[in-house]
């Protein structure tokens, strides 16, 4: 899914994968279709009856009916274009809102399959862009380049026929500088792609760059970067203004180029036409001035689609630039999926067994090495150990936000392999230690927009976990606005209100990381005291660097580099005086101090 890695689509498939979003919409697509063609076959007829008409005013005593019948039959034309073009603009909109919506939900659907590892590596800036940018570009594409694509075609065709009819040696006059115009729009084809795809490239850098470092900015504040984060964002701006000032020099080269042709073979056409009108040319039969008058204006027609086709050309390689970016997120399969036999876990009394794991985030570098054991149902597991040694990955694990290389992980006796993630997920409540809160509500936070969450079981919730007594002092308590991240509410709060979430989910299994770190004393307090109501709901895996949260567990398990060193309750485990006393030791040092 980088930038490098991109597999290039052929245009042809690109076009086929582009078409095939106008399903459900055929009808619709077709009948803009028909309203197209009216509307060229309208265009087409004008230049004819402005030539008749100039024609008759031309001659002495000709017939003013027939002139005024022309005058109504062109304003009749003139109306009836209108409509068709409203109408068909109208169907138009509504079908490429449609298919952007369509594609937007897929695309942003298809992104939260992906693995935790997935997300460590794509910034977040270059999937945000994907889903906006990106499929901004292509709804252009879809409510006026498709069709007017077909239409400026089907004008040029039209136009050409039209001119055959009315006299073909003129027709081959204008047609002289047609070589030219096939060899500047090759050269403008070949070099529009590379420039486009730059720009798209160089956007999505800026945007990831602007990600990071928006939610980053206390950091570089701190640390007094700014300067140098000014440079670095300054290094990718100008990239992409370099990119987009080639966009513009290549579109701005071809359209100027088509307008030197059109104005060269219309003096062409006036130059000749001129001349055999007044007999100089004998080898063109001689032509009246309104034929001249309809020529220059078929020209006209000729010319501005072929400008159009620019623009839209122009249009289409962004929305192919942009397609190929969308294209190659939904082709990214998500590294974690369910087997096709996979089943739903219907209940779970929360039995939790490692067997022999391996794991590793990279090649041969193992986190967890042969780690085996078992949790029973309802029973309060800890897991200590120095940083580094494994714990929150087995929290990780047990969810499947990674695979395990080798080994089993089995829930109330089942490989989680052979569950489908929702279903396993929706039974474990995870509470990390970097709690995320959505902007909305308390309220909203704690249900997470689960409908079957009434009020009154989120109140309940808080109640048991404590929160209550600080939501309660809010001017709007269960109301009270979340902002992004939650950044209005302190760590402690943002933990309580976690914990309340978990609770209201009613889960079967609970997991929490790190619940104390970084919270003041008063704090630590309330959340001790809901760790033990916890404690009886189900069963509780804990991942704690304060031993003293964890005292009351039915057993903790001691980590080192991977493995499991000791095993045991918390007396026991002091008994021992191995790697548990030693931290125990040092932790009661710390508070003495």
């Amino acid at each position: 899914m980088t930038e490098a890695s991109q597999t290039r689509i052929t245009d042809k498939r690109m076009i086929k994968r582009l078409f095939s979003y106008l399903k459900g919409h055929t009808w619709s697509f077709i009948l803009s279709i028909f309203m197209m063609l009216f509307s060229v076959g309208i265009t087409i007829i004008l230049p004819y009856l402005l030539g008749r008409a100039s024609k008759l005013l031309g001659q002495t005593g000709s017939d003013f009916t027939e002139i005024l019948i022309i005058v109504i039959l062109y304003a009749v034309c003139v109306v009836a274009g209108a409509f068709f073009q409203y109408y068909q603009s109208i169907i138009l909109q509504k079908i490429g809102q449609d298919i952007i919506f369509k594609i937007r939900q897929e695309v942003f659907s298809h992104i939260q399959s992906f693995s935790n590892d997935q997300f460590n590596k794509v910034p977040v800036g270059k999937l945000v862009t994907r889903v906006t940018n990106d499929t901004n570009t292509l709804s252009e594409m879809y409510t006026s380049v498709i069709v007017n694509l077909l239409k400026n075609i089907f004008t040029i065709i039209g136009v050409f026929v039209a001119m055959l009819i009315l006299n073909a040696r003129l027709t081959l006059l204008v047609l002289i500088l047609s070589p030219l115009l096939v060899v500047i729009s090759f050269i403008f084809r070949k070099f529009s792609r590379g420039a486009y795809r730059e720009v798209r490239n160089n956007l999505t850098n800026v945007n990831a760059f602007l990600s990071e470092n928006i939610s980053g900015m206390k950091v570089t504040q701190v640390f007094n970067q700014e300067g140098k984060k000014r440079k670095e964002f300054r290094e990718r701006n100008n990239a992409l203004k370099k990119s987009s000032l080639k966009e513009i020099f290549i579109f701005g080269v071809f359209r100027p180029s088509i307008y030197v042709l059109y104005l060269l073979t219309t003096a062409l056409v006036l130059w000749f036409g001129a001349r055999t009108a007044i007999g100089e040319i004998s080898f063109i039969p001689k032509v009246g001035y309104d034929l001249i008058i309809t020529f220059t204006q078929y020209i006209d027609m000729l010319y501005n689609p072929l400008q159009q086709l620019a623009e839209q050309f122009n249009i289409l390689q962004s929305a192919f630039a942009s397609a190929e970016k969308i294209f190659a997120v939904l082709d990214t399969k998500p590294e974690i999926e369910d087997e096709e036999d996979a089943i739903e876990l219907e209940d779970l009394n929360g039995e939790i067994e490692f067997k022999n794991v391996w794991f590793s985030y990279l090649p041969d570098e193992w986190i967890l090495k042969d780690v085996s054991f078992k949790i029973k149902p309802k029973e309060t597991v800890a897991f200590v150990g120095a940083t580094g040694s494994g714990k929150t990955t087995i929290l990780s694990l047990i969810v499947r936000n990674y695979d395990i290389q080798k080994g089993q992980i089995l829930i109330d006796g089942i490989n989680i392999r052979d569950l489908k993630r929702a279903s396993l997920r929706k039974r474990i409540g995870q509470m990390p230690q970097d709690v995320f809160l959505f902007s909305g509500t308390i309220l909203s936070n704690i249900q997470m927009r689960e409908d079957d969450i009434r009020f009154e079981d989120v109140k309940q919730a808080a109640e048991y976990v404590n929160a209550d007594k600080f939501i309660e002092k809010m001017p709007n308590d269960y109301h009270e606005e979340v902002r992004e991240r939650g950044n209005n509410f302190s760590s402690g709060q943002r933990q309580l209100i976690s914990f309340a979430r978990t609770v209201a989910h009613k889960p079967k299994v609970m997991m929490l990381d790190e619940a104390t770190a970084n919270i003041d004393t008063e704090t630590e307090t309330l959340i001790q005291d809901s760790l033990k109501k916890m404690m009886n709901i189900g069963t509780m895996v804990i991942v704690a660097h304060r031993l003293s949260t964890i005292q009351h567990a039915d057993k903790i398990i001691v980590l080192s580099k991977g493995e499991i060193v000791e095993e045991g309750n918390h007396q026991e485990l002091l008994k021992q005086r191995g790697h548990y006393y030693k931290l125990y030791q040092l932790q009661m040092q710390d508070r003495i101090k």
